[in-house]
Parts: structure tokens; C-alpha cells; sequence
């Protein structure tokens, strides 16, 4: 169980590395060379910050200077990233306390319902940045390919896909620790199990040994006066 708790770990961790540098990432959508007149240049817009670019190389980008003229996807997705980092974030460490080859957490059982809690926040982190990146890929889809949408359609950028892979990564993590607490239950109820097993079969043993040597209905043979008696008839007789 360590090993696969190990392997969640790392593959939260992972996962949780994706979502952070989609998050941070300016490449959500860009705009789609096929129906650009002009295909040496190129816009691509991100989260917090909209930036333009040439054949040439040179990049300029610009941030989102206000919150309330943004559109309400973007704003929304900013808050499940968010949300997404601070959960992985809290189950990574909650992970390392819950894991069965640190020191700490006490207990098996409750560093299972740790590891429990940690794959539990594990799964929310990957569902807000699976939501966030769903949510934006649907708006540059439904835009694309409406016929009555005039102004300039994008792409779906590098960074969706990397949120997808860090949600999916911080999912299978997420549910590996989950299935750790079921197998930490079991082996501490087997374990007390054979206690209780041993101890029955030897108080089984003792009652057994103690019926052999005292049985209930043992009855003492009566005493025999014939060799006391003939020893008391020679000293009368002398």
C-alpha cells in the first residue's frame, strides 16, 4: 500500500504542476490562422493577460487592466484555477502526513482517514480545473462555429490541454489515497481479529486442560481400610 500511496503522490503532484502553469499560462486561445487574412501575426489571450505576436518573434502582452468589463467565463474560471492550486495544494500536504512510510499522523487508522481527506481534495482540485478548462473550450467552440458570430473566432489554446492532464492526473491520485483508507480498515480489523482468535483458543486450551486434570464429575474411589486394618490386627496381637 505505501508504494501506490507513493504513486498518487506523485502523480497530485504532477497533476497539481499542470494546473499551475495552465493557470499562469497566456495560451488559452488563439486565433485561428485558417480564417486570418494575415497569417504572420497572431493573438492569443489567456486568463490575465492578452498578448500579440509575429513571424519575427516579437511578443507583446497586455493585462486585463479591469475585472468588471472581463467576460464572466474568464472570471469564473479564474476562481476554480484558484480554487483548484489552494485544494492540491492542501491535499499534497495532507498527503504527506497520511502516507504509511512517514512518522507522522499517528495511528494506522487515522493516517488512512488523513490519506482519505488528502485523495478527497486531490479529486475536488482536479473537478474545478476540469470545470474551468470545460467551460472555456465550450465558449470558444460555440463561438467558432456560429455562423452569425462576426468578430474574430480563436482556437483552443496549449494551456486547455494541459489543464486537462493535470485534472486527470490529479483525479487518479485523488482516488488512489481514497481506496487507501478501505485497505488501512481492513488490515487493522483483521489484525485484531487474529488477537482475539489467539486468545480465545487459549483460554479453549486452559479450559481443557483444567477439565482433564479436575474433571466435573470426578468422584474419588473409597478409601481402603483392608492393608490398615491388618496392620492394626499384628499390633494388637503383639
Amino acid at each position: 500500500m505505501s508504494s501506490r500511496q507513493i504513486c498518487a503522490l506523485l502523480a497530485g503532484l504532477v497533476g497539481l504542476g499542470a494546473i499551475i502553469g495552465a493557470t499562469i499560462s497566456n495560451e488559452w486561445k488563439s486565433t485561428s490562422r485558417a480564417s486570418s487574412v494575415i497569417t504572420a501575426t497572431w493573438v492569443f489571450q489567456g486568463l490575465w493577460m492578452s498578448c500579440g505576436g509575429n513571424a519575427i518573434g516579437a511578443v507583446h502582452c497586455r493585462p486585463h487592466l479591469t475585472i468588471f468589463k472581463l467576460a464572466g467565463y474568464i472570471q469564473a474560471c479564474r476562481g476554480l484555477m484558484i480554487s483548484s492550486i489552494c485544494l492540491g495544494f492542501f491535499g499534497s500536504v495532507f498527503a504527506l502526513i497520511g502516507m504509511k512510510c512517514t512518522r507522522i499522523g499517528g495511528t494506522d487508522q487515522v493516517k488512512a482517514r488523513i490519506a482519505f481527506f488528502a485523495g478527497f481534495n486531490f479529486i475536488l482540485a482536479g473537478l474545478c480545473s476540469l470545470t474551468a478548462c470545460s467551460l472555456y473550450a465550450h465558449k470558444i467552440t460555440s463561438e467558432f462555429f456560429d455562423p452569425m458570430y462576426i468578430a474574430q473566432k480563436y482556437e483552443l489554446g496549449a494551456a486547455l490541454f494541459i489543464g486537462w492532464g493535470g485534472s486527470a492526473l490529479c483525479i487518479l491520485g485523488g482516488v488512489v489515497l481514497c481506496f487507501s483508507l478501505s485497505d488501512g480498515l481492513s488490515k487493522s480489523s483483521s489484525h485484531s481479529g487474529r488477537v482475539y482468535g489467539y486468545n480465545g483458543a487459549t483460554s479453549i486450551m486452559s479450559a481443557r486442560t483444567v477439565d482433564h486434570r479436575h474433571p466435573v464429575n470426578y468422584r474419588r474411589p473409597p478409601p481402603d481400610y483392608s492393608t490398615s486394618s491388618q496392620q492394626f490386627d499384628k499390633n494388637a496381637y503383639v
